[in-house]
């Protein structure tokens, strides 16, 4: 079946079936390999995209639920304020180890920063609690976030 995605600011048209995840269109069919497979139940956060700007875990989301939706994927994420300025902290706080998580976890903190500008630790525990980072970078993170939200 054809589908019409907008993906980073793109028009992508592809032919998969109606219950295809996103996840495997964005990295298998357009090549898009920065979002990750992690667990493929949505407990991990490692395929985490933007649909319409809110964080949602493509590994579950099937991509004929996606409509006229704009998808951003981390490839574009430094292109938003929040993006860049999260980019900008995760390197002056050397927040990766492994690095397999990160797209995820960035991906969840820019839609927190767009919706709470200047969150508290317990917005960051509540946005972020969906992403594991089996390397335990987890001060690191909400530092980094910390730091982009004063940006």
């Amino acid at each position: 079946m054809a589908f019409n995605l907008k993906i980073n600011g793109t028009a992508h048209s592809v032919d998969v079936d109606d219950d295809t995840p996103l996840l495997w269109v964005i990295r298998d069919v357009l090549g898009m390999t920065g979002t990750k497979f992690g667990c493929g139940a949505a407990l991990c956060g490692a395929c985490t995209v933007h649909i319409d700007g809110i964080a949602t875990r493509s590994c579950i989301t099937t991509v004929d639920s996606i409509g006229d939706s704009a998808i951003t994927t981390i490839e574009a994420i430094g292109e938003t304020p929040q993006g860049a300025a999260l980019q900008k902290a995760w390197l002056d706080l050397e927040v990766v180890q492994c690095g397999y998580c990160q797209s995820g976890q960035l991906m969840s903190a820019a839609a927190l920063l767009t919706e709470t500008p200047k969150p508290t630790d317990e917005d960051i525990n509540s946005a972020m609690s969906g992403n594991v980072c089996r390397c335990g970078t987890y001060q690191r993170i909400r530092a980094a976030i910390k730091q982009a939200a004063e940006a």
